[in-house]
């Protein structure tokens, strides 16, 4: 995986198709994770309630209870770019067509990989709801996909801390890191020259401190639920 130092400058510098090359290259080298046996071995205890209706209860105070809410909210980004793939908005340029098709990609491995690391503790295929969400519309699928991605960000950043295993804790810091990057090429897209809020607005990006927010399981579920119609709680949050 290659090093952070000037790769957000790097990006934010690139022409539409060689910004895709580079989303392209960093889900094959940062996405695609290697899932060593071990680690399948150490969260493959159902830990998870889920119980008939629908809902699933998460125990904070395992690392399958946090793996599992990353899991969850992977679960929505890929259907939301699946969909986003599968019906383009209103004359869509290619590269804005191919750098969604990367983020699904992306998505869905992130996705699987969670799944397969979590083992029979994993959650099952939730259900969502995009109905106020215009597929249509160029501004409504990348509004959404902004606040998806600041979203993700803020909620690895919120429960990383409290991830006991440091092989868990080094993989998650590899995908929130492919997540902010999402979050900064979509960005880009809205608003191409730089401007408020922009791909490292302040709204992401705490002005003191010069780090991504971060937001506990209370703050970013209610906004998950917007889609997601499958419920899903929370014990022994910190």
């Amino acid at each position: 995986m290659p090093g952070s130092s000037g790769l957000d400058g790097m990006e934010r510098l690139l022409p539409p198709n060689a910004r895709r090359t580079f989303l392209k290259q960093l889900g094959l080298g940062g996405a695609a994770l290697m899932i060593p046996s071990m680690l399948m071995e150490a969260c493959g205890s159902d830990t998870t309630t889920g119980p008939p209706g629908g809902l699933y209860n998460l125990d904070f105070g395992t690392d399958a209870g946090i793996l599992n809410y990353a899991y969850a909210l992977e679960q929505l980004e890929a259907a939301f770019y699946t969909q986003a793939e599968a019906t383009p908005y209103t004359g869509i340029a290619t590269n804005e067509m191919n750098i969604l098709s990367d983020l699904k990609q992306h998505e869905s491995l992130h996705r699987d990989f969670f799944k397969a690391a979590i083992g029979r503790g994993a959650i099952g295929k939730l259900s969502f709801d995009f109905s106020t969400i215009d597929f249509t519309s160029r501004t409504s699928v990348l509004a959404t996909a902004a606040a998806l991605e600041d979203t993700g960000v803020a909620a690895y950043n919120g429960v990383g801390a409290h991830i006991s295993s440091a092989d868990y804790l080094l993989l998650a810091g590899k995908i929130v890191s492919v997540e902010a990057r999402h979050a900064s090429a979509i960005r880009d897209l809205i608003n191409h020259e730089a401007a408020a809020n922009g791909f490292a607005g302040n709204d992401v990006v705490n002005s003191t401190t010069g780090l991504d927010n971060a937001q506990p399981p209370s703050v970013i579920l209610p906004i998950a639920a917007t889609y997601i119609t499958t419920t899903i709680t929370v014990k022994n949050e910190f």
